[in-house]
């Protein structure tokens, strides 16, 4: 029988999701929209299509096998996801606010672990026990991975570009480069549903195993990705303005060739990191891939003041969102 705590639960999820599609709309949209390829609306519409289209071509969920197991199982309860969606869902909207392009990602696995530790303590049992370390520090590690790596491919990229364009004519070059931007921000926003997605996937999934409506061992039911992906591509469509901004213009000025550079570098970091299951940022990638290409014409290029303060979101994204779902799960318990 299906409860309304768990049909609550869902809901939550899907709004986060939601609320994820539209926190990085900017991710997948900033470079063609500050390119001006794109219209402001053309461009969601654009990015959101591709979001969807993953649901279509994406079936092994490995991401979404990660997420649901950065928690042990025991010391999941409905409380748990919920109080791990409300932290994940109010730092989002407080980062969207400020116009920072943290992580949605980490917000939602901060949130996770942090009500899943709090449970744990409830309990009479040590926090550190309710988390499995193996998934966590994949995760940690790529806070810093992530962007280094999406910086190294964006750098190659413009690199190899400029050396194979050397002796094209300007004007002739920007068009094409403008034309290419549409491939590289359509493969981005696929690798961005892609991955973003099933991070969703996963924690509804564990709704339903603690709900005892599935077993652990069950496959995923077919409506839950295409729930997910539906939400994501439709939180895409209502695009983050505030963050476009910051991704578009204040870390680096971008060309359309160095858009096409960073976003196709973006793409293959999470193509990469999806078929290995590593549920990495796409805001931290898509970050290091811009600061890649900005790289490459000096180092002045890249305002470092900016870049800092978006390395200090990132770090203090899971520790915050963690002590934010340990005291909404202290609030529900009291009730």
């Amino acid at each position: 029988m299906i409860s309304t705590l768990l049909v609550v639960v869902v809901i939550l999820a899907l709004i986060f999701d939601f609320i994820n599609g539209f926190h990085d709309a900017a991710n997948s949209i900033a470079t063609i929209v500050s390119t001006k390829v794109l219209t402001p609306f053309q461009a969601v519409l654009w990015a959101a299509s591709f979001n969807f289209l993953a649901y279509f071509l994406i079936k092994d969920h490995k991401v979404a096998n990660t997420i649901a197991k950065t928690v042990y199982e025991n010391f999941i309860t409905m409380h748990v996801i919920m109080a791990g969606l409300l932290a994940a869902i109010t730092w989002n909207l407080i980062t969207w606010w400020f116009g920072i392009p943290s992580s949605s990602s980490h917000t939602l696995i901060g949130g996770f672990a942090g009500a899943g530790m709090t449970n744990a303590a409830f309990m009479g049992v040590n926090p550190f026990h309710a988390v499995n370390y193996g998934p966590i520090i994949n995760i940690v590690l790529f806070i810093f991975l992530a962007p280094i790596i999406g910086m190294l491919i964006g750098m190659a990229i413009n690199i190899l570009i400029i050396n194979i364009c050397k002796n094209a004519r300007p004007s002739v070059a920007e068009v094409w480069f403008k034309r290419l931007q549409l491939i590289s921000s359509g493969a981005l926003s696929f690798a961005h549903g892609g991955n973003d997605a099933q991070k969703v996937m996963g924690i509804i999934y564990v709704a339903l195993v603690a709900s005892k409506v599935i077993t652990s061992d069950a496959k995923m039911p077919e409506w839950i990705p295409f729930a997910c992906y539906s939400a994501i591509a439709a939180g895409t469509m209502s695009g983050g303005w505030k963050i476009v901004k910051t991704m578009g213009t204040k870390i680096t000025k971008v060309t359309p060739l160095e858009g096409v550079s960073a976003e196709t570098a973006g793409a293959i970091t999470l193509f990469v990191t999806e078929h290995f299951g590593i549920p990495v940022s796409t805001t931290h990638t898509i970050t290091g891939s811009i600061i890649g290409v900005g790289l490459t014409k000096r180092v002045s290029a890249v305002r470092w003041g900016v870049t800092i303060n978006l390395i200090w979101a990132w770090v203090i994204t899971i520790p915050v969102s963690a002590l934010v779902a340990a005291g909404v799960f202290a609030i529900i318990k009291l009730f």
